[in-house]
């Protein structure tokens, strides 16, 4: 018998984990999935290969420029602000091919299921929440884009003899859904402390950022029991690959034709139609008859004058930072004063030489209504607002490595948000493909 909405917010709320899932952290409920249509679906199954093979492009340009057979400034923009052991980790040619086995992009929806992909990270939080949501919805009847366990053995596949999750105190939020997923998971995965963790034989998943590295007094002899093949560490110890500067390198006419060598057919078209244009904030000066694609400016400083109409752009720090991961370091051109703008534009400027920002042009999300459970006034409301889709791929070792779209998170935030992100006012759900 199909339940009532208020049926399946009270199951929902009784499914919940003791333990929560995000630390501090609630959502607005909803009784229903996100439905995207068959023809967004059929995109996103597709687009984690694409996204695999971007990832593998980008870190061989990475150590072609380290190499010589590309111009340096590669490397030297990517290794910027990072300690030379780091840096040095990251070349070690014995990690040459290694990838991210998780990779998730932030996808924004637009008009007729075009998107745009903001953000791409390889050490996400939310796998736990949206395994979770997969199983809780199924067993309410609903059928959710992974099934009831997508999440849980797409996460299996990439360490298939079991693992440490290795989750550092900075990263503390999302202890509570990494302690959910390591019970489903079994008896062969446990979640650790990095504070004082020390390689002891068993493969590891590395939930702790790279910045964070002085605080993980383990961190050196874990790549090295990874570098001797005593154990398999994911991700590994290239912080070159976790810059979002990626998106502006992506578009650099410099690069043109390295990118067209590497991305051939359909796949290079796609990711310029989903990945808006980008640059890095370099203060480093241009030809006095050259300007920034698309700017048309020659010195950054310009930026500080542009009207709120022109300032459709975001302005967020590359990466290697404790603000470059959960909304923080974001700024949104035009939901600002002009003189904080110029002041966030000043900073930036300034703080290229170790931590480079990425501009980034502005996609603003169609605006979307879902149902929520009102738990004030104990009814089902409708919110209008935009949305976040992230994609969970899962990327097997092996030598033809395959990503498996193991779920969906959706996002929805109220449409005067400008940032979607998990938030009290926000709604939280798995995805489902619409009928038709």
């Amino acid at each position: 018998m199909p339940r009532s909405a208020a049926e399946k917010v009270d199951a929902l709320r009784e499914a919940f984990p003791k333990g929560g899932l995000f630390a501090d952290r609630n959502w607005r409920l909803s009784p229903e999935p996100f439905p995207i249509s068959p023809r967004l679906f059929k995109e996103l199954e597709t687009l984690g290969h694409r996204l695999y093979l971007f990832q593998a492009a980008a870190n061989r340009l990475y150590l072609r420029s380290k190499k010589g057979s590309l111009p340096a400034w590669i490397a030297e923009t990517l290794d910027r602000g990072k300690p030379e052991a780091l840096v040095a980790r990251g070349a070690d040619p014995r990690f040459r091919d290694a990838l991210p086995r998780v990779i998730r992009p932030d996808v924004i929806l637009g008009e007729d299921d075009g998107f745009a992909i903001t953000e791409l990270d390889n050490l996400p939080g939310g796998i736990g929440v949206t395994a979770w949501l997969n199983e809780t919805f199924t067993a309410l009847g609903d059928t959710v884009i992974g099934g009831p366990d997508g999440m849980v053995e797409g996460f299996r596949s990439i360490l298939p003899r079991g693992a440490d999750l290795v989750i550092s105190r900075e990263s503390a939020d999302y202890r509570p859904e990494m302690d959910w997923l390591a019970a489903k998971l079994g008896p062969d995965w446990q979640v650790a402390c990095a504070e004082g963790y020390l390689p002891r034989g068993r493969d590891v998943y590395r939930f702790f950022e790279l910045f964070d590295l002085a605080n993980v007094s383990g961190a050196d002899a874990l790549a090295d029991a990874a570098a001797e093949g005593q154990i398999d560490l994911t991700a590994s110890y290239k912080a070159f690959l976790e810059e979002k500067m990626w998106a502006a390198l992506f578009w650099s006419p410099a690069l043109r034709d390295v990118w067209r060598a590497e991305l051939r057919g359909s796949h290079l078209e796609k990711l310029r139609a989903c990945l808006p244009f980008s640059w890095i904030l370099d203060p480093a000066p241009v030809p006095h008859h050259a300007v920034y694609p698309r700017l048309e400016i020659n010195r950054w400083e310009a930026l500080r004058d542009f009207t709120q109409k022109e300032r459709a752009l975001v302005l967020k720090i590359s990466g290697f930072s404790e603000l470059a991961w959960g909304s923080r370091g974001v700024h949104i051109g035009d939901d600002m004063a002009q003189a904080d703008w110029a002041a966030a534009i000043d900073r930036a400027l300034a703080d290229f030489p170790h931590n480079p920002w990425l501009l980034q042009e502005f996609r603003k999300g169609r605006l979307v209504e879902h149902p929520y459970w009102d738990e004030e006034a104990g009814a089902l409301r409708t919110m209008k607002g935009r949305v976040r889709l992230c994609p969970y791929y899962f990327v097997p070792p092996g030598p033809k490595p395959a990503p498996r779209l193991g779920g969906i998170l959706a996002t929805i935030v109220p449409a005067d948000k400008k940032v979607i992100h998990g938030m009290k006012d926000g709604i939280l759900v798995p995805c489902r493909v619409a009928e038709g």
